[in-house]
């Protein structure tokens, strides 16, 4: 994949300009080399962007921005080792102890020779882009103007989310779906619904607008979704479907006592079963589940999406519903209302509907296709630009199995070239895989492929976050949930194939059948590789950077990655069960994130882990983990920090000054009784999010608030011999926090005196499971920015604030399991009738997820103006207004998303 041209350049060019490398040049001696790389670079930098998009018509070229993506990582390692010497020198000028260790590589005959090899690395270098740079001129390229770098200020955001009753063109297929869900099955208990269609069409859509139908839910007893792809697992869809009962799987169960399980749940039940997009063409593991869900009542449903008309024949017990285009007519009302900022201004351009109307006409009916074009002309008003969409090479190329990837391409190569690596990265996880925005954050991120910004107060996350939005708001991600400290997404199965093609070549997702090309970069093994034949076709692999474990490998295929990587950015280890990680993990010096979560065997971290002092991101996740690597504070450059552990205190001597970290996890620590040791404290001031969850032993944070100035979520959960009344702080210094949830606190009685410091700033508040949380204090309107209140289980909790009333931005206020508190709101809810959102109530959130509330003239209220409103509640009931509210946020406030 030549695309990474552009980009290692400009993280090249970086490099080369940083003071820091500078200074060590010219004590090395190789200033004059490096000054000679910078300028050939900026000359190749200028027409990069010219051959990228020439290289398809012209093999040549091709072939030169490939020899020159072979130098430019050569190129990045190198600075990169640079970079690693200078942190190494200064651990060993910050910490004493450390000296010992390191002295001798800064012996004289040491650093003469280091200082040599290196000097030789960039002379080498620096002759072969030379060369490069010689042949780019008989290719007679133009120079590009430079990519403007993206400002948190000068983003415009622009979203395109469908909410279900703008969905274009399905109205009569939903009619059918349901009338197909609602008749009887023809001498059978379980009828099979096939929906088919080509990838993008619309399948899984119109499958969740019969799943949603209010008609459906009232006639089917039990509703069960499961995503299938191409895992036709027995097991896997088992354990899938048996999730709805309990919820939490116990993998340990065998084949037969899940089938057991499975026909109990299902047993003398009226149910619908969705089987999203599947892709099984063997029969036989097909009749296999089939006969396992035979035992529902009469008329239960299955309903199956896919792609492959031989599975819908397969599968089916009746007619196939062959999913259609979508007419001209209606594919042009959903572009209409993707492309234009304001429906007024298709009035205005009659030439940009001439132009969209024959854009339309090529996408062929398919909705995808349409969304994704709408979205990428959305709000822009030249004509040039739309033509070219329209007369772009790429609507001629044959189109194949995939029908829809050369239109996707095409919205790929209008990415910005900060975004296309980004998003092609995301080939290496599986299809359907739920992204966390800060996980895959972090990983761009140890990859160089986070631009820096220009903005000072622009974070490296703020970059990341831009670049997700940035993504979803084009399409390319979708199906956005906010969490409490992050969102999750998806990726589209069709976007999912274009990223792997784009990708070839540069990525390998291994199997038992897989061969690896000699310049992969990135490996993904997604089920049990031939640990052998793996290390053996890796011994003509030299610039891999990340290794991902979808799933647990051998040892010795760890170990063989470990020692033959050398350039490593990345290891993903997640759900790993070997007891011993091999001391070679040291000699990693490139490594930026590695996560063992989910290992339970491992007992200890080999202390040569705390030399990778360019590690940005540590997983240790690992419940039988005894104690922290020591000199873990020397892994200075750490910005991501889960920690699970056995011990009683996170000493500062081992902890150290970790001044880079942003987020601070701490979790699952049954023997924790204090952060760290005494008096001393942890210096966290750049932290921004910190977890502290269940921790039943834990006393006291030991934190000093003076140094959290930068927190912006803080969340704490069952830690129930935690108080936080203990902790110190300035009482004159604001602070900045946004998000607090407190949960499973039950020696928590008052809120802390610090957070009023956060007055501000704070946004949302949760107090949950906090028994003898008995008054809220009397400054909680001072905090002028909370928008949202949840109260949940907090018995002796009487009463709501006097002047609640005062906070004028709170739109959401929900309260449950909360006797006193409830009765007291419904005696005197004027009090609270000034939130939008309210919602009162003596069962759980899951509970109250089960209660269906007539609409009647609920759904009339929520459509007048606000003035109506505040008429119509002033006559109405107190139960009335609930069920309104409750309505209007059926997503509550709660659940908190964390490490478990």
């Amino acid at each position: 994949m030549a695309e990474i041209g552009y980009g290692i350049v400009e993280k090249v060019l970086e490099q080369l300009g940083s003071r820091a490398l500078q200074e060590i040049s010219s004590a090395w001696g190789v200033r004059s080399d490096l000054k000679k790389l910078e300028l050939t670079l900026s000359a190749i930098k200028a027409v990069i962007k010219d051959a990228q998009q020439k290289q398809a018509s012209d093999e040549r070229l091709k072939i030169w921005l490939g020899e020159l993506k072979d130098v430019l990582i050569d190129a990045e390692n190198v600075l990169d080792e640079f970079q690693y010497r200078l942190l190494q020198k200064k651990v060993m000028k910050t910490y004493g102890s450390t000296r010992e260790k390191v002295s001798h590589f800064f012996s004289s005959s040491n650093a003469l020779a280091v200082r040599f090899a290196m000097a030789h690395k960039i002379k080498g270098i620096r002759e072969s882009l030379d060369a490069i740079d010689a042949v780019k001129n008989t290719f007679n390229l133009a120079q590009g103007l430079e990519d403007k770098k993206i400002s948190m200020k000068e983003r415009r955001e622009t979203h395109s989310f469908i909410l279900p009753e703008n969905i274009v063109g399905r109205d009569d297929d939903k009619e059918n779906i349901v009338r197909l869900l609602m008749q009887p099955n023809a001498g059978r208990n379980v009828g099979v619904i096939p929906i088919v269609g080509m990838g993008g069409l619309g399948k899984t859509t119109l499958a969740k607008l019969g799943y949603n139908d209010d008609r459906v839910v009232s006639y089917f007893q039990l509703r069960m979704w499961v995503r299938v792809s191409e895992n036709f697992d027995l097991k896997r869809l088992i354990t899938e479907i048996i999730k709805y009962e309990i919820g939490t799987i116990n993998g340990s169960l065998s084949l037969n006592q899940w089938q057991e399980k499975l026909r109990e749940f299902l047993k003398d039940k009226k149910y619908l079963l969705v089987l999203d997009d599947v892709w099984n063409e063997d029969r036989n593991k097909w009749i296999e589940l089939k006969n396992l869900l035979n035992g529902g009542s009469s008329g239960s449903k299955i309903i199956v999406t896919t792609r492959n008309g031989l599975v819908a024949t397969i599968m089916g017990t009746g007619d196939i519903y062959n999913l259609n285009v979508l007419s001209t007519k209606d594919c042009m009302s959903l572009f209409v209302e993707l492309a234009f900022k304001e429906q007024e201004e298709k009035n205005k351009n009659p030439n940009l509907l001439e132009i969209g109307e024959e854009i339309v006409r090529k996408c062929k009916g398919v909705s995808l296709a349409v969304s994704t074009l709408a979205n990428m002309l959305y709000s822009k008003v030249d004509e040039d630009e739309w033509k070219r969409v329209k007369n772009n090479d790429m609507w001629l190329l044959k189109q194949g199995v995939d029908d829809i990837l050369p239109i996707l391409q095409l919205s790929y190569n209008q990415l910005p070239f900060h975004l296309k690596r980004c998003f092609v990265y995301c080939s290496l996880f599986p299809k359907d895989y739920e992204f966390r925005s800060v996980e895959l954050i972090q990983i761009w991120m140890a990859h160089g492929l986070l631009q820096s910004s220009t903005d000072e107060n622009q974070q490296l996350e703020d970059v990341g976050d831009l670049y997700i939005k940035e993504l979803l708001s084009r399409s390319f991600f979708q199906d956005a949930q906010e969490e409490i400290f992050c969102y999750t997404f998806k990726m589209h199965d069709l976007y999912h194939d274009l990223a792997l093609s784009i990708a070839k070549g540069e990525c390998s997702v291994v199997t038992k059948e897989s061969t690896f090309f000699a310049e992969v970069s990135w490996l993904s093994f997604l089920n049990s590789a031939n640990g052998q034949e793996v290390t053996i076709q890796s011994e003509k692999l030299s610039k891999v950077q990340t290794i991902i474990f979808q799933i647990e490998q051998s040892v010795s295929l760890v170990e063989a990655c470990i020692s033959r990587f050398k350039y490593l950015r990345m290891i993903n280890l997640k759900g790993s069960s070997f007891e011993v990680l091999s001391s070679s993990v040291g000699s990693l010096k490139h490594l930026r994130f590695f996560d063992l979560s989910g290992n339970d065997m491992i007992k200890q971290i080999p202390n040569s882990i705390c030399k990778l002092h360019n590690l940005q991101t540590l997983i240790l996740d690992c419940k039988n983990l005894e104690r922290l690597p020591k000199g873990i504070r020397n892994m200075i450059s750490l910005r991501f920090l889960v920690i699970t552990s056995n011990q009683e205190c996170l000493l500062e001597k081992a902890m150290g000054c970790l001044n880079s970290l942003r987020v601070l996890f701490i979790a699952r620590c049954e023997n924790l009784k204090c952060l760290f040791e005494g008096n001393r404290h942890l210096n966290l001031i750049n932290l921004r999010t910190l977890t502290i969850a269940h921790c039943p032993s834990l006393t006291s944070l030991s934190l000093n608030i003076k140094d959290l100035t930068a927190l912006e979520i803080l969340i704490i959960v069952d830690c129930k011999e935690l108080n936080l009344m203990e902790e110190e702080g300035s009482h004159n210094l604001e602070l900045s926090l946004r998000k607090l949830v407190i949960r499973g606190l039950p020696k928590l009685e008052v809120l802390p005196q610090w957070l009023k410091r956060s007055a501000n700033t704070l946004q949302m508040l949760e107090v949950g499971d906090c028994e003898n949380f008995t008054t809220f204090p009397e400054w909680l309107p001072c905090l002028k920015s909370l928008q949202q209140l949840g109260i949940d289980n907090c018995s002796k909790l009487l009463s709501l604030p006097e002047g609640i009333q005062g906070l004028t931005k709170l739109t959401r206020l929900n309260i449950t399991v909360c006797p006193d508190l409830i009765r007291k709101c419904k005696e005197d809810w004027l009090k609270i009738a000034h939130v939008p959102k309210v919602r009162l109530g003596d069962a759980r959130l899951e509970d109250q997820l089960k209660i269906r509330y007539s609409y009647g003239w609920h759904n009339k209220f929520w459509r007048t103006s606000w003035r109506e409103r505040e008429e119509i509640l002033r006559i109405a009931t107190l139960e009335s207004q609930e069920a309104l509210h409750f309505h209007e946020s059926k997503q509550g406030l709660y659940g908190w998303h964390g490490i478990s």
